[in-house]
């Protein structure tokens, strides 16, 4: 129990330093105004809980009892519900949600009896758990190409299970336990989640192009693909478009005239590839060129000569296209080039 409770307030810290750095990095921008709000909520529900938490398991505070720390329990499930929607469900923009209805378990929370606020809440929470697992299913058919994030995501999804069905049964469990385990189960969460963003800075933008080429038809019945392909290698070859940093999928459909589920389908459909791989591709073959003609640059100026944002980033996405480190390719080019003198 005190080995428990002492994780839970370490992972209390934790979260909240988590919640500032993912709302300073990955929630500046959103497909929405609504869905980054959404997102702002969200983060600041989950820190404000943890803080709770703390209270209650360091300092003996009761707020976990009082009903502001309720009404903030009973956000989580919603705002995460608004922030997910545009990304896991593409076409969503075009039928709002209706946010009376999400907004009722924030309602329910004002009013609900104390004994029946968790249990209540957390059977609320798993049926947003519900949604989630039906629109992942399209999922299913692109496991090999998310096969880690998957598994880290997965563990982010049974943690929440598990916290919700903790929650149904958390009167049977003695004294802190279940404000230890929540707490820890949201610090894992947040430790999941950083460790996925790490590893694919580009998840957003390749599960949205995934899911809106399960999810819809063609949007390109009134596009020339090959005029449109003969533009998209104009704009990468002449203009260099990727060695913009912040190039995205929107920006880059926009200065193609098409949308980005267009292009998010020309890419799929006649390349066989997604934007973000497309994207490392193009940089990746700028880095190669440059490795090669600028012998004496270092491999890191290299990389955010091409667009990459950091050295961890660079490293990546050369091994992922090339099958090797940026210096082994280096080594490699200059040793061939060196051969025929000797």
């Amino acid at each position: 129990m005190q080995t428990i409770a002492a994780l839970a307030i370490l992972f209390t810290g934790y979260s909240l330093f988590c919640a500032l750095a993912l709302g300073l990095s990955h929630l500046r921008r959103h497909s929405t105004p609504l869905a980054g709000l959404a997102g702002q909520v969200l983060l600041l529900a989950l820190a404000a809980l943890q803080l709770c938490h703390f209270a209650w398991l360091y300092l003996d505070l009761p707020w976990v009892l009082q009903r502001p720390y309720f009404v903030t329990l009973y956000l989580v499930a919603p705002a995460f519900y608004l922030f997910s929607r545009p990304l896991l469900q593409p076409d969503a923009a075009s039928r709002p949600p209706t946010l009376l209805l999400h907004g009722l378990p924030v309602l329910l929370s004002v009013w609900v009896p104390a004994g029946v606020a968790l249990p209540l809440a957390f059977a609320i929470g798993a049926g947003y758990l519900l949604w989630l697992a039906r629109v992942l299913y399209p999922l299913r058919q692109e496991r090999e190409n998310f096969q880690r994030e998957m598994l880290l995501l997965g563990a982010v999804f049974a943690i929440a299970g598990g916290v919700a069905l903790l929650g149904l049964l958390q009167t049977a469990l003695p004294g802190k336990l279940f404000h230890s385990l929540y707490a820890v189960a949201i610090g894992l969460a947040f430790l999941l989640v950083q460790l996925t963003l790490a590893m694919r800075p580009q998840l957003e933008e390749e599960l949205n192009t995934t899911l809106h080429t399960a999810y819809s038809n063609s949007t390109l019945g009134n596009v020339d693909r090959d005029a449109a392909l003969a533009r998209l290698a104009a704009l990468m070859q002449t203009q260099q478009l990727y060695l913009d940093a912040e190039l995205s999928l929107a920006g880059l459909a926009q200065a193609m005239s098409l949308s980005s589920h267009q292009l998010s389908e020309l890419l799929n459909s006649c390349l066989g590839k997604g934007f973000a791989r497309y994207l490392r591709e193009q940089r990746v073959a700028a880095a190669q060129r440059m490795l090669c003609e600028e012998p004496s640059a270092s491999v890191l100026s290299v990389g955010l000569s091409v667009g990459f944002t950091s050295q961890s980033n660079f490293y990546e996405a050369f091994r992922e296209v090339a099958g090797t480190t940026p210096g082994q390719y280096r080594k490699l080019q200059q040793g061939q080039a060196a051969a025929p003198a000797n």
